[in-house]
């Protein structure tokens, strides 16, 4: 009897155990919750994070003058600020104003590993700048979104190195488009979309997500003094932009003289806009107006793809192409041209460097401006998406003046194309004659000068 009493109390016991869990599951909504807590900004900041990087390094400050009007000496500082994976290879996206001046790019991975980045090209003008690590392994690529269909009151998530704190998370909403800010005598940013999602110092060049943890922007600044006013650049010119930092000709000197947009009619692809005479993309067949669709077999969705699928090959490498022109899809090929050899002249450096083409005018024919400079050098074309095209350079300008020193000759030129010291000068200020009225502007153009 003693030993079925027992049995049957642990058995009771047991039941009411089960009962008593049972109960506490359901009355607490465990199971529920696991999915609830799981929500869409949970889910799109994970998806998103490990392609966030963390930028940090130390930075020379340029003298100042303290209250009293003493002269303070250059003084070195902290910096720090975050990136965005756009390469499996490793290359990252950032803001120029993270590695300015930075001597050893220091990078913190999602898995806590460091290593030292290399600048490879940047953007004054844009504030944008591409670094690059080397890597064992492929790292995970930011899922890509666009900025063209942005809507005020969508939700949207900030990623980044906030005041130190890695990978902070911060959310709100897009409060305004095409917001234009001001933040120095040197540097105006355009179209920047603006959020009240918390951005701090340190977020500079991490990603601003959508609800579907797609980037459509890049964290580049926010409003002194104001609470829930940041702002970021539009990932479409992001990527816009990027696509000509990483030009083959850039990073690995090779050549193929294709120049693309994104493609007119909204689909994926990189629509031709411009073909160099002579160049390996005219020896392959490609027109004005092809929309490149694959290379190598791998999908294009805008300009920028067509560069990293290239980059890493060698001069004289075969690369397939997929092209759709008028409604049909066409097979090509692409012979990568070898890298420039001998010394080129002034005329060609200020055509690839600058975008310009010049010819030297006289002192004379300044003379119906009421001039006061001995001459300088007429402007007769313009190359697309050069340095000298962003700033608004256009042919019949008169170029008088680079940096402290005059443009008589091409000579002229030359010396200042030609200064180790070409990165400090960076933004390169330079000035213009128009109808007779002196304006200026500041090139971009050392990480294009060789």
């Amino acid at each position: 009897m003693r030993n079925l009493a027992r049995s049957w109390i642990v058995r009771r016991l047991g039941a009411a155990a089960l009962l008593a869990v049972a109960i506490g599951t359901i009355g607490s909504g465990t199971l529920a919750a696991s999915e609830l807590r799981r929500s869409a900004v949970v889910r799109a900041v994970q998806e998103a994070r490990q392609s966030v990087v963390n930028i940090h390094g130390q930075k020379t400050l340029s003298s100042s003058y303290d209250e009293f009007g003493h002269v303070e000496s250059p003084k070195r500082v902290n910096g720090m600020g975050t990136g965005v994976v756009i390469d499996s290879r490793g290359y990252i996206v950032t803001n120029h104003h993270v590695v300015q001046g930075v001597r050893r790019i220091e990078v913190t991975l999602w898995d806590g590993s460091n290593t030292v980045a290399q600048l490879i090209a940047y953007d004054p003008q844009t504030d944008l700048a591409i670094i690059k690590i080397d890597v064992k392994n492929e790292l995970p690529v930011i899922t890509l979104g666009s900025s063209n269909d942005l809507m005020p009151g969508e939700d949207v998530i900030a990623v980044g190195n906030a005041f130190g704190y890695e990978h902070t998370v911060t959310r709100g909403i897009i409060s305004a488009l095409k917001r234009t800010v001001q933040v120095s005598d040197s540097q105006q940013y355009e179209d920047l979309i603006q959020t009240d999602a918390s951005i701090n110092p340190g977020n500079s060049g991490g990603p601003l997500l959508n609800i579907d943890g797609e980037m459509i922007g890049l964290n580049v600044a926010v409003r002194a003094g104001a609470q829930g006013i940041g702002f970021a650049i539009p990932v479409d010119k992001v990527l816009d932009v990027a696509g000509d930092l990483l030009t083959v000709e850039k990073v690995d000197r090779h050549w193929h003289g294709l120049h693309a947009s994104a493609a007119s009619d909204g689909n994926p692809g990189a629509q031709v806009t411009r073909i160099d005479d002579g160049s390996p993309a005219a020896d392959s067949g490609l027109k004005r107006g092809d929309v490149i669709v694959e290379v190598d077999r791998l999908p294009v969705q805008r300009k920028l793809d067509v560069e990293r699928a290239m980059l890493g090959r060698k001069a004289g490498e075969e690369i397939d192409l997929v092209v759709r022109r008028d409604g049909q899809r066409l097979n090509m090929s692409l012979v990568l041209g070898e890298p420039s050899r001998g010394p080129q002249t002034t005329e060609q450096r200020a055509w690839n460097v600058l975008g310009m083409r010049l010819r030297r005018v006289s002192a004379g024919q300044l003379e119906q401006y009421n001039s006061r400079y001995r001459g300088g050098l007429l402007v007769t074309d313009v190359r697309e998406e050069s340095p000298a095209a962003r700033q608004g350079i256009r042919s019949g300008d008169i170029l008088v003046g680079m940096h402290i020193w005059e443009t008589v000759s091409l000579d002229n030129v030359a010396y200042v194309l030609n200064r180790s010291d070409l990165a400090e000068l960076e933004p390169l200020k330079f000035y213009i004659v128009r109808s007779g009225e002196t304006l200026f502007g500041h090139l971009s153009v050392a990480q294009l000068r060789r």
